[in-house]
């Protein structure tokens, strides 16, 4: 369990921060964006939440607790080493569960014929900030996974890749199921 007594340690004013197994990086090192950007994530779907209520506030609520847990993967890179804890890793039945979701979402809404722009309720434009956001992690985490020197879990690139596809139709389905969209029109302001 994570216990916290004192908030600022001063380890980082000279730009450096540790990795959950002990491991010090700087705090511009790509494990540390990438899992940074998964906090930006959970940040805005805490804005989310404060319009949300019923189901779609628990969904919203287990999906930041999975962030956490995503961060917490992230934050502990799999080295081969022994540690002294069972790290915290995303599983596929997390991803599972968002599939579940997303396709429980999307069998009332209309098929699309356009892009969606980002708005319609206060709620709706927050998850879609929400869904952005997330593609800008996904996109670090697979850079991440990307390099030779680095392990990701292909749960944790599959979670990051879902979640903004669960954000996506979330979206939608606040928009009372696609009626509030509001669809992009090619070219129309020229």
């Amino acid at each position: 369990m994570v216990k916290l007594d004192k908030i600022y340690t001063r380890a980082g004013d000279q730009g450096k921060t540790r990795l959950s197994t002990g491991a010090p990086v700087e705090k511009w090192n790509l494990r540390v964006t990438a899992y940074g950007t998964v906090d930006e994530v959970n940040s805005v779907l805490g804005l989310a939440a404060l319009h949300a209520e019923g189901d779609m506030l628990a969904a919203i609520r287990r999906i930041q607790n999975d962030l956490f847990d995503l961060g917490a993967d992230l934050a502990t890179p799999d080295l081969g080493q022994t540690l002294e804890w069972e790290p915290l890793r995303i599983v596929d039945k997390q991803v599972v569960r968002l599939e579940q979701e997303i396709d429980k979402m999307n069998a009332s809404l209309p098929a699309l014929d356009s892009f969606v722009l980002p708005g319609g309720t206060t709620l709706a434009a927050y998850l879609h900030l929400g869904r952005t956001t997330s593609r800008r992690a996904e996109r670090l985490i697979a850079e991440l996974a990307a390099k030779p020197d680095e392990i990701v879990s292909s749960a944790a690139l599959s979670y990051a890749n879902r979640l903004s596809d669960w954000l996506f139709v979330a979206s939608r389905h606040v928009n009372d199921n696609g009626a509030g969209d509001i669809k992009w029109v090619p070219g129309h302001n020229r």
